[in-house]
């Protein structure tokens, strides 16, 4: 049942409020005052708030203004001595609509109705985020994770560029989300490109877009991975295996904030956070000029280092257990329990695929195991290859 909080200095108004929507079977409260709306919003959670605007002390300008910094909760506001302006004012200010009084009761239901809705798409919205975020979420309690997740705190609020290093599957992409996470933009796009994956002839296309007729199989404008982040991140996964050519154009692009779609001639402003990805030395690539010093140095402004699972095996058996929950829960079955000798095999192996080799194996001890793992099943199951 929904709840709504009724904020009026007349007793009359919140009484006639109240009998109409407990009679629609909503679940309703009252406050005379903006100090006393805001000391139960602090209390408990509510759908929806009706509020008036003119009241002796806060008015309801202010009080709105206060909800907002507590709450998302959708605020309709209602006055009989407003114009235009002050609905105008009201709106800007975060309310989600304006009701004249009397009001008119179709349309206040309506509003109710629609406000519900939104305040409904918002925690599914949070929810979704929580499960999203989940699934990026960095595991471990290591020194080394540690310095990680510090530095990530200092970093993710500013603009700095990052260049996150380490071998394949240490989890630099979780780097990366959690960069855009803990950024003010999170609600705005992560764009990701994994620029091994892209043929050299077409990097350009991907990340610049391009007009129709640029080339043969231009049949349409299509916009690029740049613009698509706009207002967000963009992710550079792999940026060691990039053309020299399409690098030229990434550095003109951070130089100037501004970038031309193949075959086009007008520029594009983008506002995008770069981050960077690479299991390659870059400094080795550049004396092999296979890099562009000028792009390292425009990337590299703050440089994460990922270490490899073998430098903190303290974290597997924290890894191991999340691991076998994710699984399971996907599998529908019971989490197995693992011995203690078991876990110590496993701490054993370098892990030369790293993270992600050890979620390999540990989905092997899963779906081959019993119901408790023993250290048997880790040497015939879940040994590298080359241990």
């Amino acid at each position: 049942m929904a709840k709504i909080l009724i904020v009026d200095d007349e007793l009359s108004i919140r009484r006639t409020l109240r009998d109409i929507l407990e009679y629609e079977k909503y679940k309703v409260d009252d406050a005379a005052t903006g100090m006393e709306a805001l000391n139960k919003l602090s209390e408990q959670e509510y759908d929806v708030v009706l509020c008036d605007i003119k009241m002796p002390g806060m008015d309801g300008i202010e009080l709105l203004a206060e909800i907002k910094q507590l709450s998302e909760v959708p605020v309709i506001m209602i006055s009989g001595h407003g114009t235009i302006e002050t609905a105008v004012e009201a709106i800007k200010k975060g309310a989600y609509d304006y009701i004249s009084k009397p009001p008119d009761l179709n349309r206040l239901l309506i509003t109710i109705k629609n406000a519900l809705d939104k305040s409904k798409l918002l925690t599914e919205t949070k929810a979704l985020r929580k499960v999203v975020s989940k699934q990026f979420e960095m595991i471990g309690q290591s020194a080394r994770m540690n310095e990680i997740r510090s530095m990530i705190e200092k970093v993710a609020p500013t603009q700095a560029r990052v260049l996150i290093t380490g071998e394949n599957g240490t989890g630099k992409e979780l780097v990366a989300r959690q960069l855009h996470e803990l950024r003010n933009r999170s609600f705005a796009p992560f764009i990701e490109v994994n620029c091994a994956a892209i043929p050299s002839e077409l990097i350009e296309s991907q990340l610049f877009g391009h007009e129709k007729g640029s080339f043969t199989s231009a049949i349409k404008q299509r916009k690029g991975d740049f613009e698509l982040a706009h207002g967000g991140t963009l992710f550079l996964d792999e940026i060691g295996d990039m053309s020299l050519s399409a690098q030229a154009k990434v550095l003109r692009a951070l130089q100037e904030n501004k970038i031309t779609r193949v075959g086009g001639e007008k520029e594009i402003p983008v506002d995008v956070r770069i981050l960077a990805a690479t299991n390659k030395n870059l400094k080795e690539e550049i004396e092999k000029g296979r890099f562009r010093e000028d792009l390292y140095h425009r990337i590299s402004v703050i440089v994460i280092e990922v270490p490899p699972l073998r430098d903190r095996k303290e974290d597997i058996p924290l890894l191991v257990s999340h691991f076998m929950t994710q699984i399971c829960q996907n599998m529908g079955k019971a989490v197995p329990a693992i011995t203690d000798e078991a876990m110590h095999e496993m701490q054993q192996y370098r892990w030369t695929g790293n993270i992600r080799e050890l979620h390999n194996a540990t989905e092997r001890l899963v779906i081959l195991g019993g119901n408790t793992i023993e250290k048997v099943d880790v040497q015939r199951y879940a040994r590298p290859l080359n241990d």
